[in-house]
């Protein structure tokens, strides 16, 4: 029998507050739900008046906006570990079919500039950044953290990020949300 992995160490008492606001992914897991040639991937955290955040995962590819949105929410209201559910609704413009994932954050350094998230069952990984790049040496030390959480880190794909970041409004989007049903396809 297979020895089992340990149970993650997730952040605690993770400040809600200064997580919001906007998150460059500088590294992931490829993932069914995000197109195979995405660029200047990003994530807009906003904190609800109900204590729900609101999610706006945005990527680029051909030259092409596409985005979706969500919201995040605490799993144990009453636990202090950094444990979210994330809720997206499958396609974006036909709302019915409720998508919900873990979000842990695993890692967070003291000025909230870089982060590690994943999930139990660690087929998703991802390395954020308030910036679009980060040093080798901060890489590095995220990736061994990963490793140390059970992570196989050598499926790490790194995310091509522009040094100035585009402007959604001079991007045509994809407002029909098509991009789901490709990526599902691998198209």
């Amino acid at each position: 029998m297979a020895a089992t992995k340990k149970t993650m160490e997730v952040v605690r008492n993770l400040d809600i507050k200064r997580y919001m606001g906007r998150w460059y992914e500088i590294a992931s897991f490829p993932s069914f739900f995000q197109p195979k040639n995405g660029e200047n991937t990003r994530a807009t955290y906003t904190l609800r008046e109900d204590g729900t955040v609101h999610v706006l995962n945005e990527t680029w590819s051909n030259g092409k906006r596409d985005y979706i949105e969500g919201t995040a929410y605490k799993a144990d209201p009453s636990s202090d570990e950094a444990k979210l559910k994330v809720k997206f609704y499958v396609p974006p413009f036909l709302p019915l079919f409720p998508v919900v994932g873990d979000y842990w954050v695993l890692y967070i350094d003291d000025d909230y500039q870089y982060a590690l998230i994943g999930q139990p069952s660690r087929k998703y990984l991802w390395i954020l950044s308030r910036h679009t790049h980060i040093s080798e040496d901060i890489y590095n030390m995220l990736v061994e953290k990963a490793k140390e959480e059970g992570y196989d880190v050598s499926k790490l794909h790194r995310t091509p990020q522009s040094d100035s970041p585009p402007e959604v409004e001079s991007a045509p989007t994809d407002t029909k949300g098509i991009w789901w049903f490709k990526s599902l396809f691998g198209k």
